[in-house]
């Protein structure tokens, strides 16, 4: 049986259509507010299907001297093509895009997880130094 941590998967996103591309200054001032935009299929379009797309985004930030990361955000995305018409016959379609805002008096590591509904979890990270 795997491990949870086992299960997500990363890859290069410039040739990889799955995982989170995080978009945020490397350094930042204490208590600034750190704009952090997270995407998926930013090189490589992502299917925005009934039967194949992106269900959320998630955004943790890990202090260097925390043990646990903390959640920043988390966006769910619910508008797939499906209507009560049946599947792909609606117009409307979510974006695979989140933007959170947080301030931290300390550097660490942003993390990001998206779900596939059929290719599952990844994940990518980016450091943020702050003085």
């Amino acid at each position: 049986m795997n491990e949870f941590k086992e299960l997500f998967k990363s890859a290069d996103w410039k040739t990889e259509k799955h995982v989170p591309v995080i978009e945020a200054t490397d350094s930042a001032k204490k208590g600034e507010a750190v704009k952090v935009t997270v995407n998926v299929g930013k090189q490589v379009a992502h299917p925005n299907k009934t039967e194949h797309h992106i269900r959320w985004i998630e955004v943790y930030f890990q202090t260097k001297d925390d043990k646990f990361p903390y959640q920043i955000g988390r966006v769910e995305f619910s508008a797939h093509g499906e209507s009560a018409q049946g599947p792909d016959t609606s117009t409307v379609y979510t974006g695979y895009e989140a933007v959170i805002s947080f301030k931290s008096d300390k550097p660490g590591t942003i993390f990001a997880s998206s779900y596939c509904n059929i290719h599952g979890l990844w994940q990518n990270s980016k450091g943020l130094d702050v003085k």
